[in-house]
């Protein structure tokens, strides 16, 4: 199946460069609206994931409109994000990019459109109905005009249409929202670009593309809610991306309509590692044929695994052979073969290696206690020492810098889960991070010189991390100092649960949620 859906992809991926109601990139088609003067097109880099679109069109305004689009059809709610940049400084103050929402491909169509202008106005604006004039915008941001790009975001959660924007290390901040009830729910939703002069086309680049099918809520922060609401969740696809920190462009690698969890990069920076179906596979850093890691007997393997810092040995969670539950820690040659037990108790999840390669760190529940805390454990005679004895809260994540002076990991002593660090036998606790978020599963760089973590909304359980969540992934100095957001995305459980930077601390991997693994809208009424 996934062979398949890479071969779509991989299709969709060459479409004829600048052709007319074509696909391009993940986009179902493209075509000028509203017959300006001047045609527009688009073309799409396969290798770099970018979009380069161009268009003309006197204004997107009054009753009609005249512009160039990308868009798919899409029913139900969305999130709709992007990166956008106008290709040179020349043009009509008032050209516009964004996302953009319509009922139909007509030129007086009813619209939602999130804009980013040419002198920096960024805004949301909409017109109700067919035929009726735009209306001014509920709320305006003016940005530099020197401003190199804007991370846009439009999002439709039933009738309501919400537009949130950031500069790049910033979190989103929402610019504005309106209610849109005569909208239908499939419509058309993709890019677009207008001149904003008949007799002129301009140009832009669009990257990091990612259209997201959020599901229906079953999740509530009060454990007694929680317990009335149904036991079955509609399970989404997911991308297995990688990222480069210092421009944070991103690349889908693997794009899957199953689930896919916690990427590390394998040391030779050529392949990752990853879980999915309960087994181990690696795939060609670059994309390419995700292929079986031979595990033996060792089943179930969840999302907390990770390589040694000899780059020999491959340390896993997973379940017991003759058992149906549980998880337990095992150590094998990262080239695959016979694991051997490490822990003798259940529940215990890996998280991190020692710099000695013979002792790993791991969360797991003793003696009765409903509470995690986090052991050091030999790997040869599987002997446990407590590091936290938490009576209440949570604790997660533990990992070794790579200098072994401190252990990582995440904890909520007071509320809300932050980043903190001890020494390698428990003492010296420090906090790191001090938001409102809930931080979790902090990774060290191979250099030593940065943390990621993801940082989960604040609504919900700071003990838990659920699955299909708007959360981002945030990078700070381990030396300390206000960290920056590097990856706006839906997701949670498996993105980044373990150590996945390249081995040259310069990129990241991470899963991220996608569309269900259904047909399109378009599909479905053929």
């Amino acid at each position: 199946m996934q062979k398949i859906y890479s071969v779509i992809l991989l299709l969709l991926f060459h479409a004829p460069a600048w052709a007319q109601n074509n696909p391009v990139g993940i986009f179902q088609n493209h075509t000028d609206i509203g017959n300006p003067k001047m045609k527009g097109g688009a073309t799409y880099d396969a290798a770099t994931q970018t979009y380069q679109i161009k268009g003309g069109g006197s204004n997107i305004w009054f009753n009609r409109d005249e512009f160039h689009y990308l868009y798919n059809k899409i029913q139900g709610d969305f999130i709709l994000t992007a990166n956008f940049a106008f290709v040179g400084e020349k043009g009509d103050p008032h050209r516009k990019i964004g996302w953009m929402v319509r009922e139909s491909a007509d030129e007086a169509a009813a619209s939602m459109n999130a804009v980013v202008h040419g002198d920096g106005l960024t805004v949301l604006q909409w017109r109700p109905l067919r035929g009726a004039y735009m209306r001014d915008p509920q709320d305006e941001i003016f940005y530099p005009k020197k401003t190199v790009f804007q991370i846009v975001q439009l999002e439709r959660s039933g009738k309501k249409m919400i537009m949130r924007v950031a500069n790049w290390g910033e979190p989103l901040q929402e610019v504005g929202s309106h209610d849109m009830p005569d909208l239908p729910d499939a419509v058309l939703a993709g890019l677009f670009i207008s001149s904003h002069n008949p007799d002129d086309v301009q140009e832009a680049k669009v990257w990091n593309v990612r259209i997201d099918k959020p599901v229906a809520s079953i999740y509530h922060p009060n454990p007694q809610i929680q317990k009335t609401l149904p036991k079955t969740q509609d399970v989404l696809g997911c991308r297995l991306e990688t990222m480069t920190i210092a421009d944070g462009k991103r690349k889908v690698i693997l794009d899957s309509p199953t689930k896919l969890e916690a990427p590390n990069w394998m040391l030779d920076g050529k392949k990752l590692l990853y879980n999915a179906g309960g087994f181990i596979y690696t795939i060609p850093a670059n994309g390419g044929t995700p292929e079986k890691l031979n595990t033996g007997s060792v089943s179930r393997i969840n999302n907390d695994h990770g390589i040694a810092f000899d780059n020999k040995q491959l340390a896993i969670s997973g379940g017991k052979e003759g058992t149906t539950g549980g998880s337990y820690v095992y150590v094998l040659p990262l080239a695959g073969g016979t694991p051997k037990l490490v822990t003798q108790e259940s529940p215990s999840y890996w998280h991190g290696w020692a710099t000695n390669h013979k002792e790993v760190v791991l969360v797991g529940q003793r003696n009765g206690s409903k509470i995690y805390n986090i052991y050091r454990a030999n790997v040869s005679t599987g002997k446990e020492v407590a590091l936290t004895q938490n009576t209440t809260g949570h604790v997660d994540g533990p990992e070794y810098s790579p200098d072994g002076k401190y252990i990582y990991y995440n904890a909520n002593p007071t509320g809300t889960m932050q980043i903190w660090r001890m020494k390698p036998d428990g003492s010296g606790k420090e906090q790191m991070t001090f938001d409102e978020n809930h931080n979790w599963f902090p990774h060290i760089s191979p250099d030593g010189k940065w943390i990621a973590y993801i940082s989960f909304p604040t609504d919900i359980d700071p003990n838990s991390h659920p699955s299909y969540q708007r959360v981002t992934l945030r990078l700070m100095p381990t030396a300390g100092g206000a960290p920056r957001v590097i990856a706006y995305l839906y997701g949670g459980q498996g993105t980044i649960n373990v150590n996945s930077w390249s081995p040259d601390s310069k990129s990241i991997s991470f899963v991220s949620n996608s569309e269900k693994a259904e047909a399109p809208v378009a599909e479905k009424s053929k």
